[in-house]
């Protein structure tokens, strides 16, 4: 199982980054190597919504079928509410199979956000098994998604309302 972690600092609040992830079908402006979503269910949002999602990496290309297993929309404080993180967790049962979250959590007293992508993932034969796990997972992926994680940093913050 290859074991991906990748995590960055956001100038925005909780809400704020939840806003820019929790449209699924958006996931392509940020995640480069998502190329389209198609939903398989009528629902576009929370647990039970399956969607698939072609895939490219280098010359590898995929579809990755996914459902969503938690959803937890991160939330501000405000009006006397608590501020809570937020999760998007997802399996996938394609050709790659696995586990992976998303996570938004609140820094300095929610002004600033750590979100955090982590995937447990097991590779075909065809995609080198065990091996392809290791160097696809720990040398090209955790590449990718760090990369993707900077282009989220910049839509969210550029995104974000001026005060």
């Amino acid at each position: 199982m290859s074991d991906v972690t990748v995590s960055i600092d956001i100038d925005a609040t909780p809400a704020q980054v939840w806003a820019t992830i929790e449209p699924i079908e958006d996931h392509v402006e940020w995640m480069s190597d998502a190329v389209a979503i198609r939903f398989d269910t009528d629902q576009r949002r929370g647990v039970g919504t399956r969607f698939e999602c072609d895939t490219r990496i280098g010359p590898i290309r995929l579809t990755d079928e996914m459902e969503i297993t938690e959803w937890e929309p991160a939330v501000d404080a405000a009006d006397g509410r608590l501020a809570r993180d937020g999760a998007m967790g997802v399996m996938h049962t394609g050709v790659v199979t696995g586990r992976g979250t998303l996570h938004v959590e609140a820094l300095a007293g929610g002004e600033r956000t750590r979100f955090t992508w982590t995937e447990d993932l097991d590779f075909p034969w065809f995609l080198g098994g065990r091996l392809g796990e290791v160097v696809g997972g720990k040398l090209v992926l955790d590449r990718v998604w760090s990369r993707n994680l900077r282009r989220l940093r910049r839509l969210v913050e550029d995104d974000r309302p001026t005060s």
